[in-house]
């Protein structure tokens, strides 16, 4: 046991205790619940960490078999579900995405850290309850993460690539920005004030994402009661398509009831096929362009601003926001429709 262990147990009414807090019945291990210097709760048990632990990385063998399996099944019912050349970019992408949250891990870890040991409240220390919870609250938080990925253009320059293919299968999951594991840090990190630790914060979510990528392909149709609380390929394809009344539409990452409680959810149309992609195709499938080429777009609009409030809307106005009308927000669009 470490020397400030055994310190943290003493006081002028009771020796100093040399066993390990989780052996001994002081009264010390039971201190008030908004003590910052107490044992850290619940961490998860031995098998759950080995499990969870890069639980993205090792589920890597697995979504290459689920590829392979969609492509086989696409070509038995005539689909041309994959181009060779989209698919390299997406995973070249999923490369990068992961490289960037190995550079980032220090960073990420010492925010949520940072606000773990300022925390306001404690969660149940074990149990079904506490994991529920922070499924839940995780979701929540993705819910906000993505939609104002879509609202702030200097965030949507980071998320945009992840649309930007035309094709829309499961390697489309992996096409991931290399700027989103330093912008979820403002969403992620607060519920380190909710008493989570950092790794339960990580391990729920590369879950979350986990659950995504099945819900990356056109193979599978709606799937019933289903449809009305989770998110499912049906919901998803409205997502990432590129229609007028599918635009910025279907947030949520497991869960589909936070955009039917804000106002987001719109249901597949059967009749209205997803057109997949952004509204104005980037036609090319080079990798630098594919992940840089809005960020760039921004950086060249901010440079032509006539004054800062100009720049600054560029920034952090919605994308498609312009002084004179040139180009316009989706609210706009939809408010006034025309061709695009």
């Amino acid at each position: 046991m470490h020397a400030q262990d055994a310190s943290a147990c003493s006081s002028p009414e009771r020796p100093r205790c040399t066993a390990a807090h989780d052996q001994c019945g002081c009264v010390h291990a039971r201190v008030d619940p908004l003590d910052r210097t107490r044992p850290e709760p619940y961490r998860g048990s031995d098998p759950e960490r080995i499990l969870l632990a890069n639980i993205i990385h090792k589920a890597i063998p697995a979504f290459a078999a689920l590829m392979a399996t969609e492509l086989a099944a696409a070509a038995l019912a005539g689909r041309d579900a994959y181009d060779r050349d989209d698919t390299r970019t997406s995973l070249a992408m999923g490369v990068v995405n992961v490289a960037g949250e190995a550079l980032t891990k220090g960073l990420t870890r010492r925010a949520y850290q940072w606000c773990y040991d300022r925390r306001v409240v404690d969660p149940p220390t074990s149990g079904l309850a506490r994991k529920a919870a922070l499924v839940v609250l995780d979701d929540l938080v993705y819910y906000w993460f993505h939609r104002l990925h879509h609202e702030v253009r200097v965030l949507w320059s980071a998320h945009v690539n992840h649309h930007s293919s035309e094709r829309y299968n499961l390697s489309t999951a992996l096409r991931q920005s290399w700027l989103t594991p330093l912008t979820k840090l403002p969403f992620y990190a607060p519920l380190g004030f909710l008493g989570f630790t950092p790794e339960e914060i990580e391990h729920a979510h590369h879950a979350n994402l986990l659950y995504q990528f099945w819900v990356h392909t056109e193979l599978i149709d709606r799937l019933g009661p289903l449809e009305e609380v989770m998110s499912t390929p049906s919901h998803h394809r409205v997502h990432h398509g590129s229609n007028l009344r599918y635009l910025d539409r279907n947030y949520g990452g497991i869960f589909i009831v936070w955009d039917r409680l804000f106002g987001t959810f719109v249901r597949e149309d059967r009749a209205e096929r997803v057109r997949f992609g952004i509204l104005h195709d980037i036609g090319t499938t080079d990798l630098w362009v594919a992940e840089m080429h809005e960020f760039l777009a921004m950086l060249r609009d901010v440079d032509g601003a006539a004054s800062w409030h100009e720049a600054l809307m560029r920034v952090l106005g919605p994308p498609g926001w312009s002084a004179d009308g040139s180009s316009r927000t989706v609210e706009e669009m939809r408010a006034s429709p025309r061709p695009v």
